[in-house]
């Protein structure tokens, strides 16, 4: 059995993919910081819940230590929690958009490597966003370039890049990040824009499932490597 850990499951793109790795016979673990509104993300797919918010260090190391005991390994780690950070531009809400983002995302790979080393084909999955692509947001043609989300790009960009950095750490396990596609979420809500989640987490869900031989160090949407 393939365990894996999704972070923000509870809603969106996270649940779906939680859905639809069940469903290929994964032993999903779904992270959220709520715990009523986990509990009922769970049950209602047949996941196990882990109470995990990425912006809180006892909480991650909690979540993995519940993990490794159950498990004793990690086979999927599937960063996918994050948050638009948008509204007033100061410095309260850009930490608050890069602890969730980018270093929500250290949190827990850092907590998650000695699971991961004990898999015999560890993969790491970040959800990022052509938001924080360089390309994309210089690109008139592209809708990335009048996005108004000045730290939700910046922090997305970050995590791509941290995707990179522990590709190349880590040669032995597979980090990729992806461009799950303009989604309609909660998180979108107010652009009144994108596609089901069903649809997005269908990309999540490719990398999720790389053979031992996929690649790492990519950045990907569902056509392929994305230029940032």
């Amino acid at each position: 059995m393939t365990i894996t850990l999704i972070t923000g499951a509870n809603k969106g793109i996270g649940f779906e993919t939680a859905r639809q790795l069940l469903a290929v016979g994964h032993v999903v673990y779904l992270g959220a910081r709520d715990v009523e509104r986990g509990q009922q993300a769970a049950a209602a797919l047949g996941a196990r819940f882990v109470q995990l918010d990425v912006t809180d260090d006892a909480s991650v190391l909690s979540a993995l230590a519940a993990i490794d005991a159950a498990e004793g390994r990690l086979d999927v780690l599937v960063n996918n929690a994050g948050i638009l950070g948008d509204g007033t531009l100061d410095g309260p809400t850009a930490l608050r958009a890069f602890d969730t983002n980018a270093v929500g995302l250290v949190r827990v790979t850092e907590g998650a490597l000695p699971l991961l080393r004990k898999s015999a084909n560890p993969t790491v999955v970040t959800v990022s966003s052509s938001a924080g692509s360089f390309w994309a947001v210089t690109n008139p043609d592209r809708p990335e370039y009048a996005l108004p989300l000045a730290l939700y790009s910046a922090s997305k960009a970050a995590a791509t890049m941290l995707t990179v950095q522990y590709a190349k750490a880590h040669p032995s396990i597979k980090f990729n990040a992806v461009e799950p596609g303009t989604t309609a979420t909660d998180l979108t809500a107010a652009f009144g824009v994108g596609r089901t989640p069903e649809e997005s987490a269908r990309v999540v869900v490719r990398l999720a499932t790389l053979d031992a031989d996929g690649p790492t160090g990519t950045f990907q949407d569902e056509s392929g490597e994305v230029p940032w």
